[in-house]
């Protein structure tokens, strides 16, 4: 029996496919309609790992043509967020995001990339305050925003 969640499985699954990063990005957008929005492309995905894409359009353009400050948070937070869903124990516990700090460290006027990472193995909880450190890089391999996203993680009842 594997210990790989259902979302790893599903990933491992539409990767297969043609398209398959982007009608899994698609999958998860329907599940959280509100990241649809940016159009994100999932790129890699396993326990303790997500990254993601969001390519550089007007539709997340601020009002000087970059990156908008909450489309970078929108896109730290579906990175995080999808690798916790991937990573925590489902049948044993859940989470729901808490808090986020974040810094944005330069314009973003290019495609950006979003690394969501945290060190496995893990020993989960309950009532656990997990921090999840994201970092978006521009297509020039520097680091424009970071994040530490808390993700509140509880037993199930």
């Amino acid at each position: 029996m594997s210990n790989e969640s259902a979302l790893i499985k599903t990933w491992h699954k539409f990767k297969k496919w043609p398209c398959g990063n982007w009608l899994f990005s698609k999958a998860v957008c329907f599940k959280a309609p509100y990241f649809g929005s940016m159009k994100p492309t999932i790129l890699d995905l396993k326990a303790g790992h997500c990254s993601a894409v969001v390519k550089n359009t007007r539709r997340v353009h601020n009002h000087i043509g970059t990156i908008h400050a909450i489309a970078q948070c929108n896109l730290a937070e579906l990175c995080a967020g999808v690798m916790v869903d991937a990573t925590v124990p489902h049948k044993t516990h859940r989470w729901i995001p808490k808090g986020m700090t974040v810094q944005y460290l330069a314009k973003v006027d290019t495609d950006v990339t979003a690394i969501a990472e945290i060190e496995l193995p893990h020993q989960w909880t309950d009532k656990e305050d997990l921090v999840v450190p994201v970092k978006l890089y521009n297509t020039r391999n520097e680091l424009v925003f970071t994040a530490d996203i808390t993700m509140y993680i509880t037993k199930k009842k």
